[in-house]
């Protein structure tokens, strides 16, 4: 990049410079056309009212950025503000600096114990507030420091910018070593002081490399509600006014189809502009275009929008291409929260003259924005105009069980004169909450995090070098001493030949080893879970239940996994952890949970299963905030999960009975399947034709125990059917099995049902999302089979094989229904292909007022479906909790 600086030229002629300025001129005009790119470049159309650049921990004042940054200590252009009965705030130098010695901001950062809080006086209108961290090993003049140890919160005012933040978390990519966050927040006209205030965790410390406090124009994103009607509210078909009383972190803004620009490239309000090379999906040939040399147009369009650069350089589809595909950009994102998505465009092809000559469509998070997009007509006729849509965004999950969700942005061109599509620019802004929140979870780590260290006291370097030396001696003598004795034990228990009887006498020790072939299940050391979950951090916990803690980790580097750790005293107890591991370590089965592995060492009982991205079925029925699942997408879940069941009951070695079927359950993966999981309760069912049932204690859930197996203490194989038969209602209805504050009829899901259906009212009892969306064969069909389910003799219930034949039939109707709507719609489905256009060329599609407006949503794949635009649950993507009894679901 190319920086211009000032320079003060002290001359007493003035004919020398005149003869300087034509001596320069002439020399340079051959050029001038490799110099027009770096002018365009270089646009500072906005002076900012306020611009603050703090060098915190410093007494020096230093430049970087081509800016002048102020050292923290002292200052009389801000306050610096800790309370005087606490720690005061100390500052500290990296260790290493070896990486960054070229950049000076990172010499040193301020640490401290207890609340601080920096002061501006500053002028009303929003202002960006940028935070600058270098999270590495710290030291000063007693102590030593390790970032990855602090745990802090910021509030600028009334609004949190971070909770619980852990900076080396936050490293955007492997490889950096610096970053920062950036905020948008407006000062009222009644204010004049902008206040940040840092307050470490308990415990724990707070520190901060560098901050930045800038000005920028009242409606550079904003709406100014007095002339503007907003921009689109995606998939709810209404618009979105982004007023000055919330706060934006900026999360992305790309120039797309070129290197970065710096900051002091900006339009003078120093924000960086990253490349999209990490987040397109796939770079074609010849993709990126640009019209440097060219001067755009900007027609009453305020030239600080976004630098020339950005509108001079553009990603397409490539040199002839020979396909249709979708120019995809992915971005991760936090769940929760409103966004805001701008795109940037600049029409500069030369070959593009008139309106209709490049049209595209614009997917974002899979939902059409834009189904004719030409920037010609948004232009009025004019190439080099620049111009930007605005988007609004809602990414909906309350659980808080899904951290993370991916973001995209979709072209695909449509046939026309040019046919292709054009990007210039990207910026997505996450938007507070109803609580003035913008703090969401810290990242998951990418690796193991590195070994805890104390802060230690410093001494002489001679004694440091000896403490080096003498650890590296006994550690190679401990490893090999280690190895020595491993030797000797191996060679031992060859001779001695132990049995497989005595490995599975005992499972209190790990020296006992696993009783279990290595290809059936896992055995994982206490020393890889504590890895893979950071020592157990509270960080990483998805679920809490009676059992203990549920946790997210990740093994061999990057599988994500659910880690259960049974803890004293559970409800599930050693039996129960012995019985899940033998039961599923030995059935393998499309709608079973897969148990990958287990521990059993020091006293602890941990189980690892596959991490279900989606959670339980039970999570998108009632209470809960999640978007209703259509009746289809139902009925595939339920038909998934009967034939899980079916496999335990028919098609395992033994006859399994699960003795636990419920909603919570049925879990979820991120394509939808079912699995059935939880077998720490499951019996092994009759073994000889003459048995008709086991006896055994009364164990499972209130509300889904068969009527036999409750009063006689009898468990058959037709308790599982029962209890899928109350599964089967709360799909239908959207209600739990019991309500206790309704009235006596309607306690009991299944007595509800039951009356309605003998009174010919089972429509009533239809969740109300579902209402007309059903014939009356379809539910008449469904509800006898959910009621044959119930009845109270075991012997006249269906099998789970009858029931996987009943909801095959009932998903029949169905799909014989879609079909006949589609007849008359002339619409169908496309087969899913990753590379295949969202919407055929070909084909236009009417929507529901038939006023030609096409909605379509497409998968992960690139698949399509004609929808409504409209949220819907395969747009929320949201985490799992892999095990029944969790009390507390929610994410800390």
């Amino acid at each position: 990049m190319v920086s211009f600086r000032q320079n003060n030229v002290h001359c007493t002629n003035p004919s020398s410079i005149i003869n300087l300025f034509f001596f320069f001129f002439f020399l340079l005009l051959p050029y001038s056309f490799l110099l027009q790119p770096l002018f365009t470049m270089q646009v500072s159309s906005y002076n900012p009212i306020d611009d603050f650049a703090v060098n915190c921990g410093s007494i020096e004042d230093i430049t970087f950025q081509n800016r002048t940054w102020v050292g923290d200590k002292n200052s009389i252009l801000f306050a610096f503000s800790e309370p005087q009965n606490e720690k005061p705030s100390f500052i500290a130098k990296p260790i290493d600096l070896s990486s960054i010695s070229s950049v000076p901001l990172f010499d040193t950062a301020r640490f401290s114990n207890s609340e601080f809080t920096y002061s501006f006086h500053v002028s009303d209108g929003p202002k960006f507030i940028r935070f600058h961290f270098y999270p590495n090993s710290y030291s000063n003049t007693n102590s030593s420091f390790e970032s990855y140890n602090s745990l802090f919160s910021v509030k600028v005012d009334n609004f949190t910018l971070l909770k619980d933040f852990n900076a080396s978390l936050w490293l955007p990519k492997i490889g950096e070593k610096t970053f920062f966050l950036e905020y948008c927040i407006n000062v009222g006209t009644d204010q004049n002081t902008l206040n940040l205030t840092f307050f470490p965790s308990t415990n724990s410390y707070a520190f901060i490399n560098g901050i930045e406090v800038v000005s920028m124009p009242p409606f550079l994103y904003y709406t100014n509600v007095s002339v503007d009607l907003g921009f689109p509210l995606v998939g709810h078909g209404s618009s979105y006014h982004l007023e000055n009383n919330k706060a934006l972190e900026t999360r992305y803004r790309i120039n797309v189809g070129n290197t970065g620009i710096q900051p002091s490239e900006d339009t003078g309000m120093f924000r960086n502009w990253d490349s999209d090379i990490n987040y397109i999906l796939k770079q074609y040939n010849n993709s990126v275009s640009s019209g440097f040399g060219l001067q755009l147009n900007y027609k009453g369009y305020p030239d600080y929008i976004a630098p020339a650069n950005v509108y001079l350089t553009a990603r397409n589809y490539g040199k002839n291409p020979t396909e249709n595909y979708n120019v995809t950009w992915n971005f991760e994102v936090d769940t929760e929260f409103l966004y805001m998505v701008r795109l940037h465009f600049c029409e500069f092809v030369k070959n593009i003259t008139k309106v209709g000559d490049r049209v595209f469509q614009i997917f974002i998070d899979d939902t059409l924005v834009e189904g004719n997009a030409d920037l010609m007509e948004w232009s009025g006729g004019n190439r080099l105009v620049p111009i930007h849509k605005d988007y609004a965004l809602l990414m909906l999950n309350k659980t808080e069980k899904l951290k993370k969700h991916t973001l995209s942005i979709k072209l695909q061109r449509v046939l026309s004169g040019y046919s292709d599509v054009i990007l210039n620019g990207i910026e997505i802004f996450k938007i507070s909450d109803g609580n003035s929140n913008l703090a969401g979870p810290n990242p998951d780590p990418v690796s193991s995090p590195p070994q805890i260290l104390q802060p230690l006291n410093k001494t002489s370097k001679n004694i440091t070098k000896r403490k080096v030396v003498i650890i590296a001696v006994v550690v190679v003598s401990c490893l090999v001493l280690v190895s020595l004795l491993g030797s000797i034990i191996i060679f031992m228990r060859r001779k001695r030949g132990i049995d497989e009887n005595e490995e599975k006498s005992s499972w209190k020790s790990k020296n006992e080893g696993s009783t279990l072939p290595s290809h059936l299940c896992r055995y994982f050391t206490i020393g890889e879970i504590r890895a893979s979950t950071h020592n157990f951090d509270e960080v990483f916990i998805i679920g809490i239940g009676g059992f203990g803690n549920v946790y997210k980790g990740y093994i061999d580097g990057a599988t994500p996994v659910a880690i259960k750790r049974l803890k004293p005293g559970s409800q599930q107890g050693e039996n129960e952890f012995m019985n899940e591991i033998e039961m599923l370590s030995q059935l393998r089965h499309l709608h079973l949970v897969s148990l990958i592995g287990y521990c059993n060492e020091n006293s602890e009982m941990i189980l690892v299963y596959d991490f279900m991205h989606r959670g339980t079925l039970h999570d998108y029925l009632y209470n809960t905030n999640h978007q209703p699942l259509p009746w289809k997408q139902r009925l595939n879940i339920l038909l998934g999960s009967a034939r899980g069941l079916h496999y335990l009951h028919s098609g395992a070695k033994h006859n399994i009975i699960h003795r636990d079927v419920k909603s919570t359950n049925i879990l979820l993966d991120e394509k939808w399947v079912a699995k059935v999981s939880d077998f720490g309760l499951s019996k092994v069912g009759p073994s000889d034709i003459s048995m008709t049932h086991v006896s055994t204690v009364v164990k499972g859930s209130i509300g889904y125990f068969d009527p036999e197996y409750y009063k006689r203490q009898r468990l058959t194989l037709k308790s599982d059917v029962y209890s899928f038969g109350v599964v089967l209602l709360e799909v239908l209805c959207a209600r739990p099995p019991l309500l206790r504050n309704v009235e006596k009829y309607k306690v009991s899901l299944v007595d509800w049902v039951t009356r309605c259906y003998e009174m010919k009212e089972l429509h009533q009892t239809v969740d109300p999302f579902l209402k007309g969306t059903m014939s009356n064969e379809c539910l008449k069909s469904y509800g006898e089979l959910a009621l044959s389910c119930l009845h109270e003799n075991g012997n006249q219930r269906p099998s789970m094989h009858d029931v996987v034949g009943g909801l095959e039939f009932v998903l029949n109707l169905v799909e014989s229904e879609e079909d006949i709507i589609n007849k008359f719609s002339g619409t169908q489905q496309n087969e899913k292909n990753d590379e295949k256009p969202l919407l055929p060329l070909s084909l236009e599609f009417m929507g529901d007022e038939g006023s030609g407006v096409c909605f379509t949503n497409s998968d992960e794949s690139g698949s399509t479906k004609l929808t409504n635009v409209s949220l819907n649950s395969e747009e929320q993507a949201f985490c799992a909790l892999v095990f029944s009894e969790i009390g507390n679901p929610n994410a800390r």
